[in-house]
């Protein structure tokens, strides 16, 4: 099968040769029918130039430059956008993966995997700022998913291109595919992989993402569950809110009528009929939420489901 390497970069211009020489060394001495797209996320280094002087030599060696930076999760996706192999593997440029784990990697796509997601067991960062909040990033991520992974974080994947190819990736995505591609009926599984110390350039990673990922977790689970549907979520809102409106409204009159505290001595009324406006604006989210995902499937004539296979049609 042929294999699509990935490398998202971003000033990594002295890890570049380096990275260029350990992946064709592994990727040759397994044999491997392959390309590799670098994708060069609006670098301000030299990574461009030195991205052109291998290209220059090596023709399964395909480079993407970006007008600006757009981010890891654009790049993985330009790259697959890209790609022409049957398993998709992107792996960082900085040289903390390993090129030697793809074989690895494939020989669980081999044994049936649809998804092969790397785990950094012995992970070589810094503890507070970046091992601790990945660790709870992941527990948390884990739980909404329902996707047991123990490193979310991993670049280093693989996919079979069938099952990546129509994802469509935005903000800080790319570390939930293997969530995205288990809730679409991807058989995925996790490998142990080497992770090394970086040695030249600076970490693009810091503490304040950690919180962006927990937002585009949310996100993608509420695209996951409702874009279909989206009145469920909002219309359940909704009923919740009326049902505390409700409570609050005849904890009010008890107070009045058995211990007689005047409805203008406590705030309960005022509340009765502020969750009553906001579960009637959920309801009415709810339906434009409704008009809105009909507009989109009929002026894309995008279906509402996914075929794995059909039969003498």
């Amino acid at each position: 099968m042929k294999i699509s390497v990935i490398l998202p970069i971003y000033n990594e211009g002295d890890n570049l040769r380096e990275m260029y020489k350990q992946l064709k060394s592994a990727l040759g001495g397994a044999g491997l029918d392959h390309e590799i797209i670098a994708v060069n996320d609006g670098s301000a280094d030299k990574s461009a130039e030195i991205l052109k002087e291998i290209a220059g030599k090596d023709s399964l060696f395909k480079v993407i430059n970006f007008k600006k930076n757009y981010g890891q999760t654009a790049a993985i996706s330009a790259g697959i956008d890209a790609s022409a192999g049957e398993v998709i593997i992107p792996l960082d440029a900085d040289l903390q993966n390993d090129p030697a784990d793809i074989p690895k990697f494939l020989e669980k796509i081999n044994e049936g995997y649809d998804v092969v997601s790397g785990w950094r067991k012995n992970r070589q960062d810094k503890l507070v700022t970046r091992r601790i909040p990945s660790w709870t990033a992941n527990r948390i991520i884990s739980k909404i998913t329902g996707v047991r992974l123990h490193d979310y974080g991993c670049t280093m994947k693989a996919y079979r291109s069938d099952v990546i190819k129509n994802v469509r990736l935005y903000g800080e995505m790319h570390r939930f595919m293997p969530a995205y591609s288990a809730w679409h009926g991807a058989k995925t599984t996790e490998i142990v992989v080497n992770h090394r110390l970086r040695i030249y350039g600076k970490t693009k990673y810091d503490l304040s993402r950690t919180f962006g990922v927990v937002l585009d977790l949310l996100t993608v689970k509420f695209l996951t569950n409702y874009l279909a549907k989206p009145m469920h979520f909002f219309g359940l809102a909704g009923f919740w809110t009326f049902f505390v409106a409700l409570g609050a409204g005849i904890l009010a009159l008890f107070l009045r009528v058995f211990f007689q505290v005047h409805l203008i001595q406590t705030p309960l009324p005022l509340l009765t009929t502020l969750l009553i406006l906001v579960g009637l604006q959920f309801i009415l989210m709810g339906l434009l939420a409704e008009i809105l995902i009909r507009i989109y499937y009929e002026s894309s004539n995008r279906p509402a489901y996914l075929i794995k296979e059909k039969i003498n049609f």
